[in-house]
């Protein structure tokens, strides 16, 4: 396909023009720089590396613009890919600004800082360039040369160069941030998308057109999809799809009343999303897909939500994941909400109308134990209070344009050929996972909950080496006979099948939550444990690293997000023992997405309940009986103090069964009920999930 014939770039087309003579102008001082030696040492040396990879951007987008690109072999393609990314592969992160480390070591402890971020806000511009965005390019490439010109009589202050940097995130946040929610919200505006319906997708080239680090995995997971049936691809995208659409006639939620999707996915799934894509249209749906966040205005910390290649260099994202603190203030926090207020206003009719993300999630890589740099950017204490009041008033913003009681989603994973040498059997056995029957397990689970709903409280406690002792209080049911307090979670927006969950009851619910390890928002935590009071966080630790107070430090950032404190909003009961058998037999249990460790075990999610942002929906289990507990001391504040009402985070921690010794349930009279023992299901009505261990 003609990467500069796409629609998608139409929507550029003015930027662009605007911008032309700009580009134009400021690549040829580039061009100049790089010969130039008239900036001393260090910093001379750092502007040349960077202005030599402008000009590197500058080449592919005349390649791209005069159709070379278009000719190129899969060959020719694999090492501009891999030239593109080199510095911040491997050992050579080690030697580039794009590193704080090594940065700090060159320029000093200041100036490396902000020019280790100069230079990776100048690196999104890689797939800037594949996108047709002209004018980012031009914006970043301008910057760089502000600051060259700053250089060009003597070493300026830090303050003033902090100062540039700051007005160019400020000044251009209506562009980086406006753009980046239209593409959720305009299908016609999917670079994704065109890419996908108009490639052929048997040439492997196509995946060097996203912009992305190709890698093997990439190529693998394509080449497989490819060599499966039709009709293969099709049960896929049908459980994919019909998932979603399950979501919202369980939640009763308006599904007529909206036209937009937004799928997320990996690369290398393009043939499954494809089918999605037609699938969802049948069902009245367009879909829209954007790319995470590049530029750091966008940013999630280091989270990636959006379609996205395999991460070329983890601890390099780690290392960045606030660089926010480099100019996150007051002012900036009010001209973002401001951005995002008048973003949403301006496209009200579009938001009005999104149903929601379908999530295709991938695991199989590595679990990556990160190391924190003290060269890295890190927000100081009035900066992380005012980033946790911005995740609380922005979230409530785009509640009000996009209504949690009016919006669905769903989720599902799959291996990639990093899992090892049984990719193609693990790839099999969780499309099977994936097919479980719903039916079977609903009647089980609701053996289960009825135990649950006669209960007061439950009892966890851990065995071999895990040292769990945790009361979860339960709400009290105002009519038993219509009204339960768990959700029987089957395969709707959660694929695969298997849990039942509940919000507890935040007072009375105390004691200690440990797991030996803990593989969570694709970080490592080695013997995690949680103290509860009264449902929230007193004290926290693990054993990552020799010091305390980094275990402490690596939690709060990251678990926490710099809170102090978060409740359990969620309490659930795993029940796909034929999950928990398949990761132990293949010895993958570390590699796991959240999304199927959950269904293996009791979790215990930290942060908002389940039903954030739709309390108000009246939801029903299969049963006929309505879902009570979706609330807890902090969520029913949402109407007196909205602020105070959501962590906008929700993490799920799992206890797997070889590490469960009890799950019992008391009733208010004391009698116990035991639901699991050793690991294993007690109670009747529930052999069924044994079965998985024989």
């Amino acid at each position: 396909m003609n990467l500069r014939e796409m629609k998608v770039r139409k929507q550029w087309e003015e930027e662009n023009k605007s911008a032309a003579e700009r580009y134009q102008l400021s690549m040829a001082r580039v061009a100049e720089i790089v010969k130039e030696t008239v900036i001393a040492e260090p910093f001379g040396e750092y502007f040349k590396s960077v202005g030599g990879f402008i000009l590197q951007i500058k080449n592919l987008i005349e390649e791209i613009e005069t159709n070379t690109w278009e000719k190129k072999s899969i060959e020719e393609l694999e090492k501009i890919n891999l030239e593109l990314y080199q510095d911040i592969i491997g050992k050579a992160y080690d030697y580039s600004f794009a590193n704080p480390a090594y940065a700090v070591a060159k320029l000093g402890e200041e100036y490396g800082q902000l020019f280790s971020f100069v230079y990776t806000e100048i690196r999104a511009i890689i797939a800037d360039a594949f996108e047709g965005k002209l004018l980012y390019v031009t914006i970043c490439t301008e910057l760089f040369l502000e600051l060259y010109t700053m250089f060009e009589t003597e070493i300026p202050s830090y303050s003033s160069i902090k100062d540039v940097v700051y007005w160019f995130i400020s000044d251009y946040t209506d562009i980086f941030y406006t753009k980046s929610l239209e593409e959720q919200l305009k299908p016609e505006n999917s670079f994704a998308v065109e890419l996908i319906e108009k490639s052929d997708l048997t040439d492997l080239r196509y995946l060097y057109q996203y912009g992305e680090r190709i890698t093997d995995c990439e190529k693998k997971t394509a080449e497989f999809l490819n060599h499966l049936s039709e009709e293969k691809i099709i049960k896929i995208a049908k459980t994919f799809v019909e998932g979603y659409i399950r979501g919202f006639f369980l939640a009763n939620k308006p599904l007529e009343q909206k036209e937009i999707v937004c799928i997320r996915y990996p690369i290398g799934f393009e043939r499954v999303v494809k089918r999605a894509i037609i699938l969802f249209r049948e069902k009245g749906l367009e879909t829209s897909i954007y790319r995470y966040a590049l530029h750091s205005v966008n940013k999630r910390r280091n989270i990636r939500i959006g379609f996205s290649g395999t991460v070329v260099n983890k601890q390099y994202e780690y290392d960045h994941r606030f660089d926010d603190a480099l100019y996150f203030d007051k002012a900036f926090y009010e001209r973002k909400l401001s951005v995002l207020k008048v973003t949403y206003e301006k496209n009200e009719k579009l938001a009005k109308k999104y149903a929601g993300p379908a999530v295709i999630e991938k695991f199989g890589e590595e679990p990556f134990a990160p190391v924190t740099k003290p060269e890295a950017s890190k927000l100081s204490e009035k900066q992380q209070k005012l980033s946790i009041e911005y995740a609380s008033e922005a979230g409530l913003i785009a509640n009000e344009y996009i209504s949690g009681e009016e919006t669905s989603f769903t989720i599902i994973a799959f291996p990639t050929p990093e899992i090892g040498e049984n990719f193609e059997e693990i790839f099999e056995e969780t499309v099977k996972l994936n097919t479980l029957d719903n039916q079977a397990y609903e009647q089980v689970q609701q053996n289960i909950i009825d135990v649950l709903d006669r209960s007061d409280y439950v009892m966890i406690k851990g065995m071999n080496g895990n040292h769990t002792d945790l009361k979860v209080k339960l709400i009290s049911l105002g009519n038993e006979q219509k009204e339960t307090k768990f959700e029987n979670c089957v395969a709707d927006v959660n694929i695969p099948v298997g849990e039942v969950f509940t919000s507890p009851e935040l007072k009375g619910t105390q004691g200690v939550l440990h797991v030996k390890e803990a593989f969570l928002h694709d970080l490592n935590y080695k013997n995690l444990e949680i103290i509860f009071q009264d449902g929230c966080i007193a004290d926290y630790s693990c054993s990552n690293f020799v010091s305390e107070e980094k275990n402490k430090t690596y939690f709060k950032e990251n678990i926490m997000q710099n809170r102090e404190t978060l409740p359990l909003g969620e309490f659930a009961i795993g029940t796909n023992t034929i999950a928990y058998v398949m990761a132990r037999k293949y010895d993958i249990l570390e590699k796991l997405p959240v999304l199927i460790v959950e269904k293996m075990g009791p979790h215990f999610a930290v942060g908002d309940t389940c039903y954030s942002h739709s309390e108000e929906m009246r939801i029903y289990n299969p049963n006929g009986k309505e879902i009570v507990a979706k609330e807890n001391d902090f969520s029913r504040c949402r109407k007196t103090e909205p602020e105070k009402a959501y962590f906008n985070c929700h993490t799920d921690i799992t206890i797997p069964y070889d590490e469960i010794g009890e799950i019992a349930c008391y009733d208010r009279d004391g009698n116990k009920t035991v639901l699991i023992e050793n690991g294993r299901f007690i109670l009747g009505g529930t052999e069924m999930l044994n079965q998985a261990f024989l």
